[in-house]
């Protein structure tokens, strides 16, 4: 085997160090370079969609706590109805004014929860939007909201 041949060892180890060589420079220049470059482009990519799933996290807490706050103002405001109407016709003790200020109590109680229901809706397909970049499908949508009203609600 003439690798093995004592009188050849010198020239083999200098075609070994200039082979060595050769491939070291190529790869720190050419081959390395890339791969870091492709790395940093990654690693930015990923940096990037973290930010912006933080961003959108944000916006969707945001828009939960206008949704809460608005169904807090409803009911707040739908409970002061009810109290100055329920006081205003026990004062007057009319049985049929009362019975129509209940009507209409009920009325308004449903026109704000179709009001509620509405804005929820829309907060929720505007959440839903931001979160996966697709529009919401309404076949969907509307009954979940329904249930989740029916659970605070009921």
């Amino acid at each position: 085997m003439p690798q093995l041949d004592v009188s050849t060892f010198a020239p083999q180890l200098v075609w070994l160090a200039i082979t060595f060589i050769v491939l070291y420079l190529l790869m720190a220049k050419l081959g390395l370079p890339r791969v870091s470059a492709i790395l940093d482009a990654r690693r930015k990519r990923q940096d990037d969609d973290l930010a912006r799933a933080a961003e959108m996290k944000a916006e969707a807490e945001a828009a939960i706590a206008a949704y809460q706050k608005t169904m807090a103002d409803a009911r707040a405001e739908a409970q002061a109805t009810i109290r100055a109407r329920t006081e205003q016709f026990a004062a007057e003790a009319l049985g049929e004014q009362t019975r129509a200020a209940e009507r209409e109590i009920a009325a308004a109680k449903e026109r704000a929860f179709a009001e509620i229901r509405n804005v929820a809706v829309d907060v929720a397909r505007s959440v839903t939007e931001k979160l996966t970049g697709s529009a919401a499908d309404e076949a969907k949508l509307i009954p979940a909201v329904d249930r989740a009203m029916a659970e605070r609600t009921g």
